[in-house]
């Protein structure tokens, strides 16, 4: 039985459940068809991967602390961080995979790594 490629159209034979003529074809509709969650998964890797490269280079050691200003500067970004950690003393912190941080007085944060 002749079919016709989602993709391109053209005609070929195979399987009756078969809808595109080559591996070419199927990963390009493929694409097509998820590329807007792609985009916004691939920008939302991009961001916190900056933001854990900025935490990491500020924080040698595995402590320390730095302004909110030096912070901004490297354009870090507070909005996206993967998860939040709340001690029983009642502090927040916000980390990047290894990377945390918390907020202090005065525009000051505390920058930590977990080991």
């Amino acid at each position: 039985m002749k079919k016709n490629c989602l993709e391109c159209g053209e005609p070929f034979n195979g399987r009756v459940d078969k809808k595109f003529c080559s591996d070419y074809c199927r990963n390009s509709f493929n694409n097509k068809v998820n590329k807007e969650s792609k985009n916004l998964i691939r920008n939302i890797n991009n961001r916190l991967r900056k933001n854990h490269h900025l935490l990491a280079d500020l924080n040698p050691t595995g402590k320390t602390k730095v302004t909110r200003t030096k912070l901004l500067d490297g354009n870090f970004d507070f909005n996206y961080f993967t998860s939040i950690y709340t001690t029983k003393t009642g502090n927040t912190y916000y980390y990047i995979y290894d990377q945390g941080y918390l907020a202090l007085e005065n525009d000051y944060y505390l920058l930590i790594r977990k080991e």
